[in-house]
């Protein structure tokens, strides 16, 4: 059933003291929660449930956790905790009275970015809203932006072939246990010992010795591939639930490191790609690609992102430029005269070319266009802080859509944290005046 609508009692408590009686109503989260459109933000989710069955949390309470978590580059365990602690916490998310202990479980974070995967950009859409209302972001900083390509790394680890080896045998004996499937033999010390020579030695550049530890871990999860085959055959609810897993297990023991094509590169996560951007310091990344959208003009509140989505299967970068570009006008609703790309987006296919300027271009840039062609690195600093103060670093969420939810809500924290900032520094502002104005009072009017 639809979620209940955040409504607050209005009646007074003997024992307890309500939120605006004990915080800084000028605080920048309490500005914030009076500019975010919560009753527009009700009905956009109210359309993903039902009418029947139990009725879910409010809407308010999970959104705010969300952008709490985003905003500040927490965890799900986090924020929950640090809700407890935080009567400002607590009056984002619409709590009339401090309470002292978290109202609902952890998990409903997990089950509620799962729902949500459909609507999250329409709080990146709140996101920018509220940051033109606060006077952060114009119009006119719509119409010219900065689009780039990045990496998302997924939470694995390094993939080797001795470890990639180690955790599909450990997987695959994980998946018998809890299927019921007794195995002739686990392999699990084998697996563990082989598994660690093999680091040693490839560290010691002994590759005859590290070589004959890989041929151990592949004999082995042979094995144990043929062996559960085998215990399953003819049990459709088996052979159904070990489909994936055996298939995973027999690419990782079939593939070389230098073979070409598609590999695996983690039993736990297939959806992994590795990316190569040309860095010295990681030449290779493990995750998703993003694409990421900025104003190309510094607005009063800084550099916001105007779009955010995960671009799975490393497609080039020209060929996702029209895309992002119409996925753009359509969230923030204003047209965009020209864009601003670096040399990976040669050979694009938008519908109007001559908008689009790719650094070091030389015909048809002058005056205005040259300016803003030197501002188009602007945008490697806010992906920077994507990833220092976001969650972009590192995705913890499962499967693509995982992927694609963590890009987005990294976009909305930092679009938040953008309109804090700009909040706080016109209190600061305000206070100066308020100061300079009781200390340097207007004279009075004498009478003669």
């Amino acid at each position: 059933m639809r979620p209940k609508k955040h409504r607050t009692t209005g009646s007074n408590d003997l024992f307890r003291a309500r939120l605006y009686q004990i915080i800084n109503m000028k605080h920048e989260l309490v500005q914030l929660a009076g500019k975010i459109d919560w009753d527009w933000i009700d009905g956009e989710v109210a359309r993903l449930y039902s009418e029947n069955g139990r009725p879910g949390i409010e809407t308010r309470f999970m959104i705010g956790l969300l952008l709490l978590k985003h905003t500040y580059g927490l965890s799900d365990e986090g924020v929950c905790e640090g809700w407890v602690h935080d009567p400002y916490f607590q009056f984002f998310t619409g709590e009339e009275f401090f309470q002292h202990a978290f109202p609902h479980e952890r998990s409903d974070l997990s089950h509620w970015r799962k729902r949500l995967s459909d609507k999250l950009e329409s709080l990146l859409a709140e996101s920018l809203r509220v940051a033109h209302e606060a006077g952060a972001l114009r119009g006119q900083d719509l119409k010219r932006v900065t689009v780039d390509t990045t990496v998302q790394p997924k939470a694995i680890t390094f993939p080797t072939d001795a470890k990639l080896l180690h955790a599909a045998i450990k997987g695959l004996n994980r998946l018998a246990r809890r299927h019921g499937v007794r195995l002739r033999q686990s392999y699990v010390r084998i697996a563990r010992t082989a598994a660690m020579m093999a680091g040693r030695y490839a560290h010691a550049k002994q590759f005859k010795r590290h070589q004959r530890q890989l041929r151990v871990l592949r004999s082995r999860l042979g094995r144990i591939i043929r062996d559960i085959r085998r215990r399953i055959e003819g049990q459709p609810a088996l052979e159904e639930a070990f489909a994936l897993p055996l298939g995973r297990a027999a690419q990782i023991r079939s593939q070389q490191q230098r073979q070409r094509g598609w590999k695996l590169y983690s039993f736990h996560a297939p959806e992994v790609e590795c990316i190569g951007k040309g860095k010295a310091a990681a030449p290779y990344e493990f995750g998703v690609k993003a694409s990421i959208v900025t104003n190309n003009r510094r607005a009063p509140g800084g550099l916001f992102v105007l779009h955010a989505r995960s671009l799975p299967d490393n497609p080039y970068d020209g060929h996702t430029l029209r895309d992002v570009l119409d996925r753009t006008e359509a969230l923030t609703g204003c047209p965009i005269e020209r864009a601003y790309v670096d040399k990976g987006y040669r050979g694009h296919d938008t519908q109007n070319p001559r908008r689009v300027f790719i650094s070091g271009q030389k015909r048809g840039v002058f005056g205005a266009i040259k300016r803003e062609l030197r501002r188009r690195s602007a945008i490697e600093p806010i992906i920077g802080h994507l990833k220092a103060e976001g969650h972009l670093g590192r995705c913890y969420l499962k499967g693509r859509a995982g992927d694609a939810a963590n890009v987005v809500l990294s976009a909305v924290g930092h679009n938040f944290r953008r309109i804090l900032a700009w909040l706080r520094e016109l209190l600061c502002i305000f206070l100066i005046q308020l100061s300079h104005t009781l200390a340097c009072p207007a004279p009075l009017n004498s009478t003669s």
